[in-house]
């Protein structure tokens, strides 16, 4: 029995699979965001190794079979510091922080992303490695100066299960990583400014390493001391495995609190014209590689919405279908994040906006065009992403057929609802099951789930709504570099 765990931003769950992809046990639990001013918000490292232990105990409780692995996954990006026993030298600052805004900007405006992006062909934002470490750098040395290692959110948890320091290249590919060697490019540090710091990162673990719980492990999970464990992908990719995707060009839209986009690829292309945005992460195979554009916009910007106008998520489906595709000339651009957008471009200034609203406007009409606005975002992630192929989609915003009905009217091509939507902890529990070399086919995952189809009749309307997206964005990103702050 393999325990997967997928360590999210705001809840941690548990699950146990059996190798047809099915749920037989699953357990979560909240996590709490810190936020504070300036836009910062962090996350307690013993609080969340806490809710792993809590959920791995009570899935674990409900089966009489021992338990052969704890394969893990979770959020990635961040600045998860510790010491060399693991302890945390600060709180962690999740991939969700802003402080490091301005020097994105600047680094965007003085050409460090394009160099960057050059060198790894990753793209930047505020809550990435790069601008957190050098943020810290010159707003707290002291803090970097007494770290072992400056981490990602998974092997943060790993080291204080098993006592090893490690991370998986998948984390590891953010931004300083050439994915096709997974070897750290000196150039993307030495442009980031943190070259002196580079000895805090840890070396990428190979594909399918096993790690055993140490003591201090064995008791925080209540399980037996040298019970394997796995330790990534973190959660884009481990949902891209979890899907049963296989093929190169196949997509899985994740339509979470943030919207992300991954397609498959064979080859990673670096130094590509373009947008210093979007991700190359390396895989549980070294053939296999996700072009990741993970928006920041997704089911946060709805449930803010829906806050603001005191509506229960139970309403949306019926909203969406009391106002008529194209919401009555109510349109939406959905970027809330206080730290802007980052992919398919990066705008640390990007801000919302409701545009077509009027006197006979209704609330219905806004939930659809919100909704509308988040499938034109996932529209231009997956084309700059490269999709030719099956598209599947999970996430919380996905339980909603009417929302999925939305994206694949969009889209004008059909989305495919896996049969299991906990696709992290799933896809952990795939690389556990090929790291115990006891491999599952998930193509069969895929064959079982539900195929939604674009309704025809609506393709020309959402072609001519999708280009006035595109052109209303273009006009709002002009706005947003006038109106920053100097």
């Amino acid at each position: 029995m393999i325990v997967g765990v997928d360590v999210g931003t705001t809840v941690t769950k548990a699950a146990v699979f059996d190798r047809d992809g099915r749920a037989v046990a699953e357990a979560d639990e909240p996590t709490t965001l810190h936020r504070s001013g300036n836009a910062r918000v962090e996350q307690d490292l013993d609080e969340v190794l806490a809710t792993v232990s809590s959920v791995v105990r009570e899935v674990a409780a409900t089966r009489t079979e021992p338990v052969t692995a704890v394969a893990l996954t979770g959020q990635g990006d961040g600045l998860w510091l510790r010491d060399t026993d693991g302890q945390p030298t600060r709180r962690a600052i999740s991939w969700l922080d802003g402080r490091a805004g301005p020097l994105v900007r600047q680094w965007y405006e003085d050409g460090t992303m394009a160099r960057v992006h050059q060198l790894t062909g990753q793209g930047m934002f505020p809550g990435a490695h790069g601008p957190l470490l050098a943020t810290l750098d010159a707003e707290e040395p002291e803090t970097l100066q007494r770290s072992a290692v400056a981490g990602y959110c998974v092997d943060a948890i790993v080291q204080r299960l098993t006592g090893e320091v490690t991370v998986d290249a998948s984390d590891a590919s953010l931004p300083f990583l050439d994915v096709g060697t997974r070897s750290y490019s000196p150039g993307a540090l030495a442009e980031c400014g943190v070259s002196r710091w580079s000895g805090l990162l840890p070396e990428p673990a190979a594909p399918h390493r096993l790690f055993s719980l140490d003591r201090r492990g064995a008791r925080l999970l209540d399980l037996p001391e040298g019970t394997p464990v796995t330790g990534g992908p973190f959660d884009l990719p481990s949902c891209l495995l979890g899907s049963g995707l296989t093929e190169v060009g196949d997509g899985l839209l994740t339509v979470g609190t943030t919207l992300a986009c991954q397609v498959i690829a064979d080859r990673v292309s670096v130094g590509s014209s373009g947008e210093p945005a979007g991700m190359w992460l390396c895989t549980d195979r070294t053939d296999r590689f996700s072009r990741a554009m993970p928006a920041m916009v997704g089911t946060a910007s709805l449930d803010w919405l829906l806050e603001l106008l005191g509506i229960g998520i139970g309403e949306v489906e019926p909203l969406l279908e009391a106002s008529p595709p194209g919401a009555r000339g109510v349109s939406a651009l959905p970027f809330l994040s206080e730290s802007g957008e980052r992919a398919p471009f990066v705008d640390p200034h990007a801000r919302g906006q409701l545009t077509g609203v009027n006197l006979g406007t209704e609330r219905a009409d806004i939930v659809r065009a919100v909704c509308e606005s988040i499938a034109y975002a996932a529209r231009h992630c997956l084309e700059t992403a490269g999709l030719t192929g099956t598209l599947a989609a999970c996430g919380g915003g996905s339980r909603s057929r009417a929302w999925i009905q939305v994206f694949a009217d969009v889209l004008g091509r059909p989305v495919v609802l896996p049969s299991d939507d906990a696709m992290g902890v799933r896809g952990a529990t795939a690389a556990a099951w090929r790291a115990l070399g006891e491999p599952v086919d998930g193509t069969r995952w895929l064959e079982q789930g539900t195929r939604i189809s674009p309704q025809p009749h609506l393709r020309d309307q959402y072609e001519e709504g999708y280009a006035r997206y595109r052109a209303h964005l273009d006009s709002a990103r002009a706005l947003w570099s006038s109106d920053a702050p100097a």
